[in-house]
């Protein structure tokens, strides 16, 4: 599967030549000022399958802490993806061009959700994040 994605302006692009895995959604008060909405929507990739196509050099770089940080264009401020230890560690899913071929399979830190969102009955969630991942790849 090859999944393509771009900023708001279009100046930056990328393309993953591999499956989307592990996506989730994060409701932590982090994600929502880092994504300016609700929650983060947000699938890893193997960093080998995965290159800038375009504006590579228009990436600004955010470290959130412990090897991990953001990604984003310098010119729309577009959040493109999450590095470690300077690798592209996964994709936003909103800067995705087509459908990624993936479902979001959990929604982590519901805990700290913001007070005027309302979460689906019937999906999975975890008031922090879920047990075997828990801090493993925190924005």
């Amino acid at each position: 599967m090859s999944v393509s994605g771009a900023c708001f302006c279009g100046a930056v692009r990328y393309n993953v030549e591999g499956e989307l895995r592990d996506a989730r959604s994060c409701h932590c008060s982090r994600c929502r000022r880092a994504f300016s909405s609700q929650a983060s929507a947000y699938a890893e990739v193997d960093a080998e399958k995965f290159q800038w196509t375009a504006g590579e050099e228009l990436l600004t770089t955010y470290p959130t802490g412990q090897g991990f940080g953001l990604q984003f264009c310098s010119k729309c401020g577009s959040t493109l993806c999450g590095i470690y230890q300077g690798r592209v560690h996964g994709i936003t899913l909103g800067c995705a061009d087509a459908d990624p071929g993936i479902e979001i399979g959990r929604h982590i830190y519901v805990g700290s959700k913001a007070a005027w969102e309302v979460i689906p009955e019937g999906v999975k969630t975890f008031q922090e994040d879920a047990p075997s991942t828990a801090a493993k790849y925190r924005l």
